[in-house]
């Protein structure tokens, strides 16, 4: 694969057989960031788990203490008060059952995230097919399923990631923007990461966290010692 000349500059300053301390490799991310936008910075973690087997499955979602950095837009489906609580609360749309028919029927995704209220799962269920392989379908584990939509959403406007192990064993996620540097994105990637550690399977045997990198969204990646966390 060629590379353009901002990405082969930013690879001399990495040494691709090292692995980072958090500190170092953070700011070393900051540095090698180089495009015209705000890149967005995300960390891969290949975990020793089976992700074929249901009881090691690892997932769930924490709030970073300085978001993500990103407009996050929450739709949210329930009924009754709960609608009222949800605009309250600052949910960007809210429905019922016309907000599934429309995913349905209009194939509408102007949102980032659905919270749902338990007794609507039902009706959501509808259109898991749709929703599964976005990454869009409510889960209790996520705290998108809940009956408290307005805390929900609070946590979601102020930066809360999902974090999930792919069928490869490896958790994607963003921990934030580079303009937020070193400081704030360490901050958040020792969240991320106790999250994840927290989230180990009873299952799992052996090393756990197998390696940890860190990149800008075109930059290269940076690899970092998992085991200072």
């Amino acid at each position: 694969m060629k590379h353009g000349k901002k990405y082969v500059d930013s690879l001399k300053l990495i040494d691709t057989m090292k692995a980072y301390d958090p500190e170092e490799a953070v700011a070393l991310v900051c540095q090698t960031s180089k495009a015209k936008f705000d890149e967005t910075i995300e960390i891969s973690v290949r975990l020793g788990v089976d992700p074929r087997h249901a009881d090691q499955q690892v997932r769930g979602a924490v709030v970073l203490p300085h978001g993500t950095g990103r407009v996050t837009r929450v739709l949210v489906i329930a009924k009754g008060d709960k609608l009222k609580e949800a605009e309250a609360a600052g949910a960007d749309f809210v429905g019922g059952e016309e907000m599934v028919q429309k995913i349905q029927t209009e194939n509408w995704f102007g949102f980032d995230v659905i919270v749902a209220t338990p007794d609507m799962m039902g009706v959501i269920g509808r259109i898991g097919r749709v929703l599964g392989p976005k990454g869009l379908m409510p889960n209790p584990k996520s705290g998108t399923v809940t009956m408290d939509v307005a805390k929900a959403i609070t946590d979601i406007k102020a930066g809360k990631v999902e974090y999930r192990v792919d069928k490869t064993a490896i958790v994607h996620c963003p921990v934030g923007k580079a303009s937020f540097g070193p400081e704030k994105l360490g901050e958040n990637l020792k969240a991320l990461m106790d999250a994840i550690n927290k989230a180990k399977p009873a299952v799992a045997k052996g090393v756990y966290v197998r390696s940890l990198y860190i990149s800008a969204t075109m930059g290269p990646a940076v690899k970092v010692n998992a085991l200072k966390f």
